[in-house]
């Protein structure tokens, strides 16, 4: 009656799904925007020219067959729709180089612009965390990835105030000259009388 069959025989080919899905990858980049910190995956079959690109784990792009190797993609990433652009370059032989911008800077100068013209909290409350973004240039406030609709702003003594809620909490971002050229306005969010210390972003 023949030898019984090992637990070998009963896999199916290959590997499973999940795994073959990424054969391709070549590049991941971390991006922050005001409504959260994105994912961005790339793959690309050197072979049939496939390109494939993710935003957090939800496919953005797919082209099975490319005829040329090297070339660029355009997506929009987040709730703001920003652009984001990869290029591939050839290097050297059959080695490719994957670079990310995002609004036409490369990731790196668009990083270094963006925590010059945002600011990033991060609190806990009720259990949960809130990331709060404030967009210095148009005073937006940003919440866990929604903008925050309901924003008042009033003068105060020493500057202005932006007044918000997260939940039934009472929150509002301090704007106060610093007195120094070179720092300009110091932003601090208040919520509930406590002040968030603000994150390196």
């Amino acid at each position: 009656g023949g030898w019984p069959e090992g637990p070998q025989e009963e896999r199916g080919p290959g590997p499973p799904a999940t795994l073959k899905k990424m054969t391709d990858l070549v590049a991941v980049w971390d991006v922050a925007l005001s409504d959260g910190v994105h994912k961005i995956e790339f793959e690309h079959g050197t072979t049939s020219g496939k390109r494939v690109a993710y935003v957090d784990g939800k496919e953005e792009i797919r082209k099975e067959w490319m005829f040329k190797l090297v070339g660029k993609e355009t997506f929009y990433v987040g709730a703001a729709k920003t652009k984001a652009t990869i290029t591939i370059d050839a290097i050297r032989g059959f080695a490719y180089e994957y670079t990310l911008e995002i609004n036409g800077r490369s990731l790196k100068k668009y990083m270094e612009n963006r925590s010059k013209t945002t600011n990033t909290w991060v609190l806990h409350m009720v259990g949960e965390n809130f990331r709060v973004v404030l967009e210095k240039d148009t005073m937006d406030v940003w919440c866990n990835g929604k903008k925050e609709m309901e924003t008042a702003g009033e003068f105060v003594d020493d500057g202005t105030e932006t007044h918000f809620s997260i939940g039934n909490h009472d929150c509002y971002i301090k704007a106060v000259s610093s007195g120094k050229r070179k720092e300009g306005i110091i932003h601090t969010l208040i919520v509930d009388n406590r002040e968030i210390p603000e994150i390196a972003s």
